[in-house]
């Protein structure tokens, strides 16, 4: 695919969300004449999952900036303490523009670690990103990138997955089976008038019980059913294993083997693995708030040479701190 194309504001580009004081800092170093060649290096206290590297490309592009940004590729892993990027030109052609990208590796990396450790508690099944309505809109897509480059399938935004030539994931809410009164009302209205390239997954949990409902949906819509989605809500006791196991009995005595199941409803880390671990025959998850609410990962960015000379403040080491997995990106 061709690289991904970010939404990166003028107000960014013009330094509007900048911290102040960097745009003092520009004031100040215009007035003095001083605008050196410096290595700023950029590195996380904890570990995780790189991912922020495009858009900061394209910020800097967006910006003119006439350098070179190395950095570990988006989706690698990075250590704590280690150099994620070193970005390598003049102070003043990128220094505005550090917030801007802390940020946007604070956030980027965060979802994508909380991606994936949902993969890897999923262990092969896949994970769907379904955190947009956890974050503002300005990130929402961002956020479902993230999550892809963690791992996850795709994401429920256009926006978001389209960032990675993904279609989005998604077929009906609740709204639309309370509106038409009958879950499988819904399903035949959908399945009358949605393109045949979206998958008829159908939400079975919102008039009557789970089991009942995934098999009257299975026998109105027979094999153009792809799916069930499971979202029992936590006053009803949430989506146990239990329930998915007999759901799957029951599928599969009714002649409906082709029929997979999807679960969602406040998924993490530990509660695929508990349904993983007690035999649920799941064939996909849906994982909102634990990856949009991931805190975001502490990013700092420290000169470590000025026209050459090594140099650090106190606490830390003078010098480029090489990290042989950095890759050229500009």
């Amino acid at each position: 695919m061709s690289e991904p194309r970010f939404d990166i504001p003028r107000a960014v580009v013009g330094g509007e969300t900048a911290d102040v004081y960097f745009r003092r800092t520009q004031q100040v170093l215009g007035a003095e004449g001083l605008n050196p060649v410096v290595d700023m290096e950029i590195f996380a206290r904890e570990d995780g999952i790189l991912c922020g590297v495009n858009e900061v490309c394209q910020l800097l592009k967006a910006a003119n900036f006439d350098g070179e940004l190395w950095a570990v590729p988006e989706g690698g892993p990075f250590e704590a303490k280690q150099t994620a990027m070193r970005i390598i030109g003049r102070y003043c052609s990128f220094g505005l523009y550090e917030t801007a990208i802390l940020g946007m590796l604070a956030s980027g990396s965060a979802w994508a670690s909380a991606a994936r450790r949902c993969v890897e508690a999923a262990g092969g099944i896949p994970v769907i990103s379904f955190g947009a309505r956890h974050v503002h809109p300005k990130v929402a897509d961002v956020m479902d990138y993230a999550a892809i480059v963690g791992g996850c399938a795709t994401g429920s935004t256009p926006a978001g997955s389209g960032l990675h030539g993904l279609a989005a994931s998604g077929t009906m809410p609740h709204a639309l089976i309370l509106i038409m009164g009958n879950t499988v009302k819904a399903a035949r209205a959908f399945d009358r008038h949605i393109e045949d390239s979206v998958t008829r997954i159908v939400l079975i949990d919102t008039f009557r019980d789970e089991v009942e409902e995934s098999l009257s949906v299975a026998e109105a819509l027979g094999e153009r059913l792809w799916g069930v989605r499971v979202d029992t809500p936590g006053e009803r006791g949430g989506v146990t294993p239990d329930l998915i196991v007999e759901l799957r009995r029951k599928l599969d005595l009714a002649g409906h083997r082709h029929v997979r199941i999807f679960v969602s409803s406040g998924l993490d880390p530990d509660r695929i693995r508990h349904f993983r671990q007690h035999g649920a025959p799941i064939d996909g998850f849906g994982v909102g708030s634990y990856i949009s609410g991931a805190k975001p990962i502490d990013f700092t960015g420290d000169l470590r040479e000025i026209d050459g000379r090594p140099i650090a403040k106190r606490g830390r080491l003078p010098g480029k701190q090489e990290n042989p997995r950095l890759q050229r990106f500009l």
